[in-house]
Parts: C-alpha cells; sequence; structure tokens
C-alpha cells in the first residue's frame, strides 16, 4: 500500500448546488475519500476550499509550498492535489516548475459537482490516487489525471467548458482500461526552478489577445502602468497588426519583458511572418514561447521576474518548458 497526501483546494469536485447561487465549494477533501484507504494509506489536508477561478498568485504559491513540504515528508510516497479545472492548467504548471522531487504529484478534479447523479469526481479521485501510487510514474513530475487520462501539466490546456475530459496537450504518459493504469510515454524534464516566494504574490504579467483591429492601447496601458511582464497572444502562428512592432520595442527598452504566444489552442509560434507578422515581433524584442499557452507563459513569466531574471534567462525556461519531449515508458 502506497502512502498518499491528498490536498484539497476545492472546485467544482468539492461543490454543491445551492439554490439560485448557483454552485458552491464546501466539501473537505475527508469527504472525498471514503473508499481510497481500503486500497492505499489515505492523509488529508484542506488546504482551501473555493472555486479555482478564484485563486491568486499567493494562493499558487501556498499549493506549490504545502506540495513541497509533502513530497519531502519521508511517510508520504505521492500527492494528490484536488483543484478546480478552471485555473488547474496554470497551478499544476507552476508546481512542474518547481518540482525537484521523484515522488509523483497528480491534480485532478470533477466536471459535475459533488451532488450530481453522473458526479464524476469519485471516479477522478480514485484514479488519480491509483497513479500517483503507480511506480512506474515516479520521475514524471506534476500530471493532471482526469476523464481516465494521465497528462503532463507542461503544456496541458483546456479546450471544452462541458466535455467529460476538458483538457488536451500536454504529453499523455498514461490511461486507464478498466482499474488497469497502462503506461504510454514518461515527459522528458528540465531541471527545476527555484521555489516561488513572496515577491511572486505581487506579479502583474498581462495577456494581451490579438484579433482583427486590435489596436496597441490596451497593451501599452499594461505596460505605462507597471506590468511586469506582458503575455501576447498573436493569430496564427504568432501574428499582430499594425503598431504592436513599435510598443513592443518600447515595452523591452522600459525593461518589461514580452513574450510572443498564439491565441490558437494547438501548435506553437513559429516568427516567419513580416510587414508586422511574427518575424518583425521577435526582432522588435518579443520571446516566442514555442507552443507554451498565454496562461501557462504568464505563469512562467511572472515566476521568473519575481526572481528577477534577465530576457535570456526567460528565452531558455521558455524554450525548455514549451518541449514535450517524451521517451518510452
Amino acid at each position: 500500500m502506497a502512502s498518499i497526501r491528498i490536498l484539497g483546494t476545492g472546485g467544482t469536485i468539492a461543490s454543491h448546488t445551492a439554490g439560485a447561487g448557483g454552485l458552491v465549494a464546501t466539501e473537505h477533501v475527508a469527504d472525498l475519500i471514503t473508499a481510497l484507504s481500503r486500497r492505499h494509506t489515505v492523509t488529508v489536508q484542506d488546504l482551501m476550499i473555493t472555486g479555482s477561478y478564484r485563486l491568486q498568485l499567493s494562493d499558487l504559491r501556498m499549493i506549490a509550498q504545502a506540495a513541497r513540504n509533502a513530497v519531502l515528508d519521508p511517510t508520504v510516497d505521492a500527492v494528490v492535489i484536488t483543484h478546480g479545472t478552471d485555473t488547474m492548467e496554470e497551478t499544476a504548471f507552476l508546481l512542474d516548475l518547481v518540482h525537484a522531487s521523484p515522488k509523483p504529484v497528480v491534480f485532478t478534479g470533477a466536471q459535475q459537482p459533488a451532488d450530481s447523479p453522473a458526479a464524476d469526481g469519485p471516479r477522478n479521485l480514485a484514479d488519480a490516487v491509483a497513479a500517483a501510487a503507480s511506480p512506474e510514474l515516479q520521475g514524471s513530475g506534476v500530471l493532471v489525471s482526469f476523464a481516465g487520462k494521465v497528462r503532463s501539466a507542461r503544456g496541458l490546456h483546456r479546450f471544452s467548458t462541458t466535455a467529460a475530459d476538458p483538457f488536451a496537450g500536454g504529453t499523455e504518459v498514461a490511461h486507464f482500461i478498466g482499474n488497469n493504469l497502462h503506461m504510454t510515454a514518461l515527459p522528458v524534464r528540465p531541471a527545476p526552478l527555484a521555489m516561488p516566494t513572496e515577491e511572486f504574490d505581487s506579479m502583474r504579467v498581462e495577456i494581451i489577445v490579438c484579433a482583427a483591429g486590435t489596436d496597441t492601447a490596451l497593451f501599452s496601458h499594461a505596460v505605462h502602468t507597471g506590468a511586469n511582464a506582458v503575455i501576447l497572444a498573436g493569430t496564427g502562428v504568432g501574428n499582430a497588426g499594425p503598431g504592436f512592432t513599435e510598443v513592443i520595442q518600447d515595452a523591452v527598452r522600459a525593461g518589461c519583458p514580452v513574450v510572443l504566444c498564439t491565441r490558437v489552442p494547438e501548435g506553437p509560434v513559429i516568427p516567419t511572418h513580416g510587414s508586422g507578422g511574427g518575424h518583425d515581433l521577435v526582432q522588435a524584442g518579443a520571446i516566442p514561447a514555442g507552443d507554451l499557452k498565454p496562461p501557462q507563459a504568464r505563469i512562467l513569466a511572472a515566476l521568473l521576474t519575481s526572481q528577477p531574471a534577465t530576457p535570456e534567462q526567460l528565452l531558455q525556461a521558455l524554450t525548455a518548458a514549451s518541449s514535450h519531449n517524451a521517451g518510452t515508458p
């Protein structure tokens, strides 16, 4: 029997219908584990009980520290974190960036509330515990187990608001067939970064999304009001309209890093277009994020600028973080 620490943060998996007030996270993680202790030694800790759309960077740092403390406990073999799906990709990615232990950390949650006749939380939690307890996942970093699939946190993004499995991207490292876990790949992980400090809590990293006719006003406002970095979610392979080359150049000169992503759900930034396209944006100083999507690029930029890091270090970290190389299991 493996010893699993479950950290609860709330989310739909812990929510009940509160009449006209909508879904509200109310359940303690201890209420979710009744059947799990028959197969594993399970200990629980509630870090918070809230919807993940309410989380601040300070909450993400607290979750990261709690996970670090848990894996440092010699009596704990692995960690499972219950979390809302809205921002799971961000919290899980932060933890993966700083995770230095071979012990797995596995996130899970639910699409249906705990009081739904079709509640998916119990099975997702059981799968997450089984994955965390698997010796084959040692050294895999931080993972997300949902609807029978286990994926790496890096590159994960939510693609659906309502699907039973709302996530795509990342590396699928395993999946369940019945109750059996089948390995498919192992993530090749870069060296861990330093843990976030209190400075991380107050980082302002804004995401500016490009569309047809988008002007530079919001971008310039973010820079001029003290943003620590700006994520530009460009169109296509990483392009933006008239004026962005100039404002990026001004931002970089003022010491505000600019990271170039794409708003497209799948595929990397390929800075090839001129006339203000990705080629010109990178020439102006924007740092291409590879296939890392804007929410995760924002977390990485916040972590590094809080330390602080040079533009070269940010580029190196983005390059490493956007690589989803996988080895055979």
